[in-house]
């Protein structure tokens, strides 16, 4: 994923170190910025440089003196091993710096924006997760009534909304003709300065739109696989038996039958989690919502380079963690996946 991200960006036309000056055309501020960065040397010279800022064990040059130098307090490092003008250290990954906020790291950037995307796809997944399997439920004991049909219609057109047109409707609709009724902004953060600008305040109603938006598919996924799930292990024997020992439906749904059900549901809840990091780009830009999503349009939009490139790096780890979780949950959650 590294190398992809970093061949991806280093074809795209125009040259770095002048959007880092924005566009100074002055040759002797650029010949610095260039040799600073690494800009002047082959492709693979620069690889070999990305891959050592980010790798915790990487190379110092001691001499304070070009670009994998590290003499700022921010990129504190621990030396490992002394060898000539340079050494081996330990260092938190370093993702450089942004080209237009001057004298701020991508980290730090990265930072102040990803706890509010969390808090978003976390709001959103929640209300996926409960309402899914609620409904999936209803729908699954309730099967071909009219009760299950609406909630299949519901389910579908839920899948088939866009995000960015539900976020638009769930905004004009909830935040400006409702707005008397429902006290619901059209755009906001979770943490605003008051009208005053005495102090910056939380506000938790800023949330409840675009994490509906956000947790409509998933929400729709989640009602299709809880019913069909449910569906195929009623029919299983051990369900059969337990019906005929007269347990009534409900034990027979949450002692039996749930827990086994959940799996394709975890599945899905697990693959939508990571994807809600990225694709909260739509909503968080069209509700105003201060997160990792609108930072990368913004970037997008100035070119910003190594924000992008670090966001894409940090969605695609949080890909292979959660991964790794749901393995984990597998095996708790089915024992045949252990004895596997």
């Amino acid at each position: 994923m590294i190398t992809v991200v970093f061949l991806l960006f280093t074809v795209l036309p125009g040259d770095p170190a002048r959007m880092m000056l924005d566009q100074n055309e002055d040759p002797e501020q650029l010949a610095i910025i260039k040799h600073k960065y690494g800009f002047d040397q082959p492709v693979l010279t620069q690889y070999g440089y990305y891959l050592n800022d980010l790798s915790p064990i990487s190379i110092h040059q001691n001499t304070g003196d070009g670009y994998t130098s590290l003499t700022s307090e921010k990129y504190a490092y621990t030396k490992l091993i002394d060898f000539g003008t340079r050494s081996l250290v330990l260092k938190k990954p370093y993702l450089r710096e942004s080209f237009q906020k001057t004298g701020k790291t991508v980290v730090e950037v990265i930072s102040e924006t990803l706890p509010n995307t969390i808090v978003l796809a976390v709001s959103a997944i929640f209300i996926a997760i409960s309402l899914g399997i609620l409904l999936g439920i209803i729908s699954a004991n309730m099967r071909d009534t009219w009760l299950d049909k609406t909630i299949q219609v519901i389910s579908t057109f839920g899948m088939s909304v866009p995000s960015f047109f539900s976020a638009i409707l769930f905004a004009w609709l909830f935040g400006f003709v409702l707005n008397k009724y429902t006290n619901l902004n059209m755009t906001g953060s979770l943490y605003e300065m008051d009208d005053f600008g005495e102090g910056i305040h939380i506000q938790l109603k800023n949330i409840i739109l675009p994490a509906i938006v956000l947790g409509i598919r998933p929400l729709a996924v989640v009602i299709q696989l809880m019913r069909n799930s449910l569906l195929e292990v009623y029919n299983q024997e051990y369900i059969r038996t337990a019906q005929a020992k007269g347990l009534s439906q409900t034990q027979i749904v949450w002692r039996h039958a749930l827990k086994n059900a959940l799996n394709p549901v975890v599945t899905a809840v697990s693959g939508w989690f990571a994807s809600m990091l990225a694709g909260a780009v739509f909503v968080e830009y069209i509700f105003g919502w201060n997160g990792l999503g609108k930072e990368v349009v913004d970037a997008l939009n100035t070119l910003d380079l190594p924000i992008i490139m670090g966001a894409v790096l940090v969605i695609a780890t949080t890909f292979i963690l959660i991964n790794i979780l749901v393995d984990i949950i597998y095996g708790i959650l089915d024992p045949k996946v252990r004895i596997r």
